[in-house]
């Protein structure tokens, strides 16, 4: 008899949606003021490392003598920082989140 009691939410549950989405396959629509991830115009950067230094996390490293500027995607926490220092400003927050992967992502761009 303890089947009856449940037998409405499992009939329920069979014909309604799921209540989750399929975050790779199904993406939401970012809202307006969501930061996702930091891109960079490189051309524009003057190396002058301002964003390693201002980064909480030490997500992001500056090479100036080969210049380059490389991110650990993982270890950023979207705080803005880096975006709101840099005197070029060539670095914005996109509104798309870092696609989903095994490992530490690690983006290295060079001028």
């Amino acid at each position: 008899m303890a089947f009856v009691p449940f037998a409405k939410t499992i009939f329920k549950n069979l014909v309604s949606k799921p209540a989750t989405r399929l975050y790779p396959v199904t993406a939401r629509k970012p809202f307006d003021r969501t930061r996702g991830h930091i891109e960079i115009d490189i051309q524009q950067c003057i190396f002058c490392g301002l964003c390693d230094r201002k980064c909480p996390t030490h997500a992001i490293t500056v090479t100036k003598a080969d210049k380059g500027w490389s991110i650990e995607r993982m270890r950023c926490i979207q705080c803005n920082s880096c975006v709101e220092v840099c005197p070029k400003k060539c670095l914005n927050m996109d509104q798309q989140y870092t696609r989903p992967a095994p490992g530490k992502v690690v983006d290295t761009f060079h001028a």
